[in-house]
């Protein structure tokens, strides 16, 4: 019933929302002689803010045309490498015409971006992605909607995430580097793990050779947040009984169990209100200042931020229970289609931890704990990263992210890509290991 009062509210906001948006026009327009009159720029501002906190917000594109290699600038168009009924695998090809940028190009490692299935849609990582196009062929998990799956195709479970992450790495080949951001970082260790014990029986079963690994709740009984505390202190029929709904009929995955995108977004207004109102009355005062870049950038913040996805209720329930309250991966419990998750079986990846100073979400060691788990893989080949002054969106996302992160995988991964070559290797290797090892 509450999804459905939602859309009920949502469709009647849809009309005032574009009056708002028609009247900031109205007193902002040159040519509108409503533009001149006393206090026009205020009136626009409010209406501005008006349509911006009423409208609905539909998934951002990528939007990623061109990246540079080197020196050289080339095209980007985005291509679909393979898709699922919950997940598309989505490839950034690059093109170019100039033949030292494509010799160069075709030797730099090809990374898998793994991108949370925790509200926001895969282009939260648009920055992360950018940046990765400068020195590696990238792909990325672009996670679909839950209203949008019809009912039929089925449910979706936390097993069923890890496979789809065993089957991308197979896809894309042995050369592959995989990165996880946040959430994921959970699924992609078993999922490694489980292809780790394949290798024992299987020759031809492979692991990723590296994994970087970003603020993440590996363990999540380390510095807990008020995330991990919501979810360890409500039981699981809780969860089921408050914020499990089914799908409108007016979408494709009508009667489908989900977490509904509008709840999830609540939940992230809330844990930093007055920040947000802060910002939005800064929006209001840009608007009315004339400063078009700040509210340009308050615009691309929040259309990103307030777009969001639904669930699967069996996805979200089993994450709850499997890493929030079973602590099934650190206590070497947790079964996927009843193969035993062994961290210590992966031998042959390179691993790197990424935590921030002032990460709200997965607090400080939660990712570290990863070290702890893959023992197999020698001291030398595994390292870690604190990013000071960084919050949870920093360390993918923004100047730290740019100047202080990425820096660190990209000569991380060059080190542990055999197409590397070995004075890239050392360098690396020293830039790295003064961050500290796991």
């Amino acid at each position: 019933m509450l999804y459905q009062l939602y859309e009920t509210q949502r469709a009647m906001m849809a009309p005032f929302a574009e009056f708002a948006s028609a009247s900031a026009k109205l007193y902002s327009h040159p040519l509108s002689p409503f533009a001149h009159v006393p206090m026009s720029q205020r009136f626009s501002a409010g209406f501005d803010l008006l349509h911006r906190l009423a409208k609905e917000y539909e998934k951002p594109a990528f939007g990623i045309t061109a990246a540079t290699v080197g020196t050289v600038e080339v095209a980007v168009q985005e291509q679909l490498a393979l898709e699922k009924p919950f997940c598309r695998l989505l490839r950034f090809k690059r093109f170019t015409d100039n033949p030292q940028a494509l010799e160069q190009m075709k030797s730099q490692p090809t990374v898998l971006v793994v991108a949370p299935l925790s509200g926001h849609h895969s282009t939260l990582l648009r920055d992360t992605v950018k940046s990765l196009l400068h020195d590696h062929k990238v792909f990325i998990t672009d996670w679909t909607d839950a209203r949008m799956v019809p009912d039929e195709k089925g449910p979706f479970h936390l097993d069923d995430y890890v496979t789809y992450v065993q089957e991308f790495i197979r896809h894309i080949g042995p050369d592959v580097h995989v990165i996880s951001v946040c959430q994921p970082t959970v699924p992609v260790l078993a999922a490694v793990s489980l292809l780790a014990t394949r290798m024992k029986t299987d020759a031809g079963a492979f692991t990723p050779r590296t994994l970087t690994m970003m603020g993440g709740p590996i363990d999540a009984r380390k510095s807990p947040t008020a995330v991990n505390n919501l979810a360890m202190n409500k039981s699981h029929s809780w969860f089921e009984a408050n914020v499990i709904f089914r799908v409108p009929p007016n979408y494709p995955g009508a009667g489908r169990r989900v977490y509904p995108g509008f709840l999830q977004h609540t939940g992230f207004v809330a844990m930093n209100p007055d920040r947000h109102v802060s910002s939005h009355y800064d929006y209001f005062s840009d608007l009315i200042r004339g400063d078009d870049d700040s509210a340009e950038a308050h615009r691309q913040f929040y259309d990103e931020y307030n777009a969001v996805l639904d669930m699967p209720a069996e996805y979200y329930l089993d994450t709850i229970k499997t890493v929030f309250q079973d602590f099934a991966l650190v206590n070497g419990t947790w079964k996927v289609n009843g193969a035993l998750v062994r961290p210590q079986d992966i031998t042959t990846s390179a691993l790197f931890t990424i935590e921030g100073e002032l990460d709200d979400i997965s607090g400080a060691g939660q990712t570290r704990a990863a070290h702890g788990l893959c023992k197999g893989i020698p001291a030398g080949r595994r390292f870690h990263l604190d990013v000071q002054g960084a919050g949870h969106y920093g360390i993918f996302s923004g100047r730290r992210w740019r100047e202080k992160v990425y820096p660190e995988v990209r000569q991380f991964i060059a080190t542990h890509d055999e197409a590397a070559g070995a004075k890239p290797r050392a360098r690396a290797l020293s830039l790295v290991g003064r961050r500290g090892r796991g």
